[in-house]
């Protein structure tokens, strides 16, 4: 009886052991070990982010030279004026456009450069004594009795940051210098319209963020043109030959682009990278039949059937599997001799000037008809020289379409100078650059909250240390992007914004953020009960029959007692 006693108590002392180290033990590190690993991400501050409330500001300098103030005018200048503008784009994104106007005198060498004989050369003389800041303008105001704007011109826009606006002799005389700067102003805001970014493109810019108005059709034409911002762009030149028995081709595609594309591309650099490259086509065919116009004794493309010419193209023209960057397509299409003359038509049925044509987001393709080369005497294969200026000028028009560089109309009585050599004037980049700034801030936002948001909703996503650092970095660079817009400093900002973009993008994609490499819950219950219910069943049956003893025990003491 002693024996069994000793036994009986020796089991329930191993059974309330093993429990004991089952539930101090094995259950905090079993937890501990089966636990999904998340590293801190900062959750508030991208929630501040999600309620973007952008601030773009920019600098603007109005020179008076001389005889455009009064001496009693004069003396108030120099002064500063700030002016806001506030746009609810919608409930979660807001906008404010800043403008700090600084009004001064011009010099006696800014005068000088005034006295040129044409605005270009006063623009060129200007530019050479100063450089505006990336995102500031200069608006020099000139006399009436000036010869540097032709009649019936008011505003000159050159090709850097300045523009020369011309004021009557009657707005000086007898009025305040206040009186003076209301009657400028609303020609100096058609000026930041025109050189600076607008309302417009802003919104475009946010197209990632928020639903654009379909009352302005304008701007979502634009916007749906041009490429999306992209750290690096890849730009294709193809020339196609479908004949070569007929004519043999030559193009000095290596020497245009120095010429004509590499100046804009370098100009180019602060928004993205660029990589060229060329290749020519033999038999490729544009995958339409051109339809023989007898009034013209040519073959024509309307514009209905310019859609099905670009998926035949693209099955022969490959494609870089080692970049992910966007490719620019730029075909040079020379047709056979059976389907020569070939010409574009518009939806009017007139010929197009320039017989090319562009895609949105691809590319474009120009005609080129070498049909003048064959001559009564021609000896098969014709050599042909292509005039690669003719070509070079269309698809640099084409390039800067895609790319996003869109002059905005000028109003009446405004004159705005013809692009330089390198294709493109420094306030068109910085109107690029303040929309790219833009969309990289609109894009890296959406990308970090949908990431913060998905992170919280699934709980079985590993968020390693990596992922972290990549999501903090973006929110720090947007946060100094944003900084850096609301104190006018262009060139940081998209800076900031790109690195955001990149960082953001790094996150979001990082594959160890797939979901189906993790079990959910339901799968973890159905791999560990297997393991488990064996040893847990005889402990617990031991614990029971150990409480079902205590309780017995209890009673039958009770029972004595009474």
């Amino acid at each position: 009886m002693a024996t069994t006693e000793v036994e009986r108590r020796r089991g329930q002392l191993a059974s309330l052991s093993i429990a004991a180290v089952v539930i101090i033990v094995g259950v905090p590190l079993w937890w501990r070990t089966t636990e999904t690993y998340r590293a801190w991400l900062p959750v508030s501050q991208i929630n501040e982010l999600a309620n973007l409330q952008l601030q773009l500001s920019a600098d603007v300098e109005v020179v008076f030279a001389r005889g455009t103030v009064t001496p009693e005018q004069q003396k108030k200048v120099p002064l500063t004026q700030t002016q806001d503008e506030d746009h609810t784009v919608d409930e979660d994104t807001a906008l404010r456009y800043r403008y700090e106007t600084k009004y001064r005198t011009a010099t006696i060498m800014e005068e000088d450069a005034l006295n040129q004989p044409t605005a270009a050369d006063a623009d060129l003389s200007l530019h050479t004594l100063s450089e505006s800041p990336c995102g500031s303008l200069v608006v020099y105001v000139i006399p009436e009795s000036s010869s540097l704007l032709p009649e019936h011109v008011d505003v000159y826009v050159g090709q850097r940051r300045t523009a020369l606006l011309r004021i009557g002799a009657q707005m000086r005389v007898g009025r305040t210098i206040e009186q003076l700067l209301a009657h400028l102003e609303p020609r100096i805001r058609q000026v930041l319209q025109v050189m600076s970014f607008s309302h417009t493109d802003i919104s475009a810019a946010l197209s990632d963020r928020v639903r654009l108005s379909p009352g302005n059709k304008e701007s979502i034409a634009d916007s749906m043109r041009a490429f999306k911002s992209s750290p690096g762009y890849e730009i294709t030149f193809s020339l196609l030959n479908p004949d070569p028995k007929s004519h043999r081709l030559h193009w000095d595609i290596e020497g245009a682009v120095q010429t004509y594309i590499q100046p804009l591309l370098t100009k180019l650099a602060p928004v993205a990278n660029f990589s060229i490259d060329s290749q020519t086509l033999y038999y490729a065919m544009l995958g339409v039949n051109p339809r023989f116009d007898s009034s013209q004794n040519a073959y024509t493309l309307n514009s209905d059937s310019l859609a099905h010419v670009i998926n035949p193209v693209e099955a022969r023209l490959g494609s870089n599997a080692a970049s992910s960057n966007p490719v620019l397509n730029f075909l040079l299409y020379a047709p056979d001799a059976q389907h020569s003359p070939l010409y574009i038509q518009d939806r009017q049925k007139q010929k197009v000037p320039t017989n090319a044509f562009h895609s949105p987001r691809w590319g474009g393709i120009m005609v080129y008809n070498v049909n003048s080369f064959y001559g009564p005497e021609a000896v098969f294969p014709v050599d042909i020289n292509i005039d690669m200026a003719k070509v070079m000028g269309v698809f640099l028009a084409q390039l800067r379409l895609l790319l996003g560089v869109q002059s905005s109309t000028a109003p009446p009585g405004f004159l705005v100078a013809p692009c330089s050599s390198t294709g493109l004037a420094d306030w068109e980049l910085d109107r690029l650059m303040w929309s790219r700034s833009v969309e990289n801030v609109a894009t890296a936002t959406t990308t970090i909250t949908s990431l913060a948001q998905l992170l919280d909703q699934i709980g079985n996503i590993v968020i390693n240390d990596n992922i972290a650092e990549q999501v903090s970095s973006a929110v720090t660079s947007l946060q100094l992007a944003v900084a850096e817009l609301e104190a006018g400093n262009l060139g940081f900002a998209l800076q900031y914004s790109k690195e955001a973009i990149l960082a953001s993008e790094r996150a979001f994609f990082d594959p160890s953020l797939l979901h189906l490499l993790y079990f959910p819950d339901d799968q973890k219950f159905a791999i560990y009960i297997p393991l488990f219910l064996p040893m847990c069943v005889p402990i617990l049956l031991s614990l029971l029959k150990i409480v079902s003893d205590a309780r017995q025990r209890r009673r039958e003491k009770q029972a004595k007692k009474d």
